[in-house]
């Protein structure tokens, strides 16, 4: 008997496993709240807006190097909008909430937003095909980037008890968007305790606070005080420091009217200079176009070339004695500072109480009633799928783990094959990191005021790889600035960062430009074929 029982254990393995399998599952159905895979045709399940605004098509795509599917904006330079009405309201007010999507920028992102708006309950007589971009949101969450712009939103929307107004609040410091063409995973997570949780591919890249002022701008909780607008500056008040000392007297060798240079009477006229010879002369070589007419196009004259006499000798033309510093020159007399004894600081007003100042334990937030996209790019190919709503954190991790990895790991390898096929004007896999190890740097909260800079440098190595030694330089120069301040206080420095150049590569352009690109590219075609004008080198 005992011998039987033994046996029969083993044959209760597989029922237990999938038992607790079907527990697991049960469970993540009941953590999600919303979800869509874009497997099966969005039409009749997504109301695409029938606003003129909105050109854009939206298709029903496969991913690029997979079988499965999403949403995919087609074309460039479009206004895009799209809607998806939830069965029952979303509340954001009792316990976790989890907002996840994917999207793969199939064709990079130069210019434009990948971001869903989690939209609010509307207006009485709103209509879904009149989805837009004044529809009013509770939280807009994800990637946008144009110009100084490299950002993951997160900005909700939260009606003031005091005045009944909806204001914008907008995450602090937030990452940037990641730079390549993979599968990426946004990630919310909402917790009762107010936390907030920003990850990326399931790394967190920023945790916040919705009541703490430093984490969203403007706060949540408006400040108790506020600068009595009705208060004014008394006109005896004095802000100055410093003033001219009232007793002090210009020196009697003052010259004011002694210039800052003079002409340089030891200077000699180097041998060999040529007077009679001008640096320039006509072009032996030009004839008059066959269709040049005097009466409308003037009189021809034949382009200037370097006088090759020049070319060897110390200078051309007129010779004039070069000028030098004045020695007397002291500039306009100015009176010394000195304190001044009726300063009293810097003027401001007297604080009264706030009248729209509220206390909150936890943001108040409108439930979702809709899924929106509503967005504007220059670039085709974005892919949106597999956007999640749940409960707990462990749902979306799973989904992470099963829908979204996959195809990461796929891609990331081809790119690793990609990255070593590439000729010398691609990026190399040792630009890739460098790259990424910047953007992360222009993610550094304390170089806020720069990350526009920072971006604009990251940027332009990209697209000139030789230079990315330059932009390394220039990064480094603004962070020391900044610790510059920081060590000895004062005015803030100057920024000065040296240009990065290029050798070989000439500037490229994505054809997003205005009219003025194409002037300037005639510009340079004239250039290139005028004869260079040599710098004169009379003043030796």
């Amino acid at each position: 008997m005992r011998m039987e029982g033994r046996r029969r254990i083993p044959r209760l393995a597989p029922a237990l496993t999938l038992l607790l399998t079907g527990f697991a599952f049960l469970q993540i159905r009941a953590s999600e709240i919303f979800y869509e895979s874009f497997e099966e045709p969005f039409e009749g399940r997504w109301v695409v807006s029938e606003k003129d605004d909105y050109k854009g098509v939206w298709k029903h795509s496969k991913s690029e190097g997979h079988d499965d599917y999403g949403l995919l904006v087609s074309e460039k330079a479009r206004k895009y909008a799209i809607v998806k009405e939830l069965d029952e309201m979303v509340s954001l007010k009792d316990g976790t909430i989890v907002l996840q999507y994917e999207v793969r920028l199939q064709n990079g992102l130069e210019c434009g937003g990948a971001y869903l708006k989690y939209l609010r309950p509307q207006a009485a007589g709103w209509k879904v095909k009149e989805f837009d971009n004044e529809s009013p949101y509770t939280i807009m969450f994800g990637p946008d980037k144009c110009g100084s712009t490299n950002k993951v939103h997160f900005i909700f929307k939260h009606k003031n008890p005091k005045t009944g107004e909806y204001v914008e609040h907008h995450l602090k410091n937030p990452a940037s968007v990641p730079n390549d063409k993979l599968s990426h995973v946004y990630t919310a997570v909402l917790k009762p305790d107010n936390e907030l949780r920003i990850l990326i591919d399931g790394e967190e890249k920023k945790k916040a606070n919705f009541l703490l002022a430093e984490d969203f701008e403007p706060a949540l909780i408006p400040p108790k005080t506020i600068p009595d607008p009705d208060d004014k500056k008394p006109e005896d008040w004095d802000e100055r420091a410093k003033i001219p000392d009232p007793d002090a007297v210009k020196p009697d060798e003052w010259d004011e009217d002694a210039p800052m240079e003079i002409v340089d009477e030891e200077a000699v006229k180097p041998e060999g200079w040529l007077d009679d010879e001008p640096e320039e002369i006509d072009d032996p070589e030009a004839t008059k176009p066959e269709d040049w007419d005097d009466e409308e196009d003037g009189e021809w004259e034949a382009p200037k070339i370097d006088n090759p006499k020049c070319e060897t000798a110390p200078g051309c033309g007129e010779w004039k004695r070069p000028m030098q510093r004045n020695p007397a020159y002291k500039g306009k007399w100015h009176a010394p500072l000195i304190d001044n004894p009726n300063y009293k600081g810097i003027w401001k007003p007297q604080e009264i109480p706030n009248p729209d100042y509220f206390e909150l334990e936890r943001p108040d937030f409108e439930p979702i009633a809709a899924i929106g996209l509503e967005i504007w790019t220059m670039q085709d190919g974005i892919l949106f799928d597999n956007i999640l709503i749940a409960s707990d954190e462990k749902v979306a991790e799973t989904y992470r783990e099963t829908t979204w990895k996959p195809k990461f790991e796929v891609e990331k390898e081809k790119q690793k094959e990609e990255d070593k096929d590439a000729d010398s004007h691609g990026l190399s896999a040792i630009h890739k990191k460098v790259f990424d190890v910047l953007y992360k740097i222009a993610d550094v909260p304390f170089l806020e005021p720069y990350k526009p800079k920072i971006l604009d440098l990251i940027e332009k190595a990209e697209k000139q790889p030789n230079i990315t030694v330059g932009v390394l330089v220039s990064i480094v120069v603004i962070i020391l600035t900044f610790f510059f301040k920081i060590l000895f206080g004062g005015k803030k420095p100057a920024v000065i960062v040296p240009e990065a150049r290029s050798e070989a590569a000439p500037d490229t352009s994505d054809g997003q430009g205005s009219g003025g690109d194409e002037e300037d590219e005639d510009e340079k075609e004239e250039t290139a074929a005028a004869p260079r004008r040599r710098s004169t080198r009379r003043e030796t």
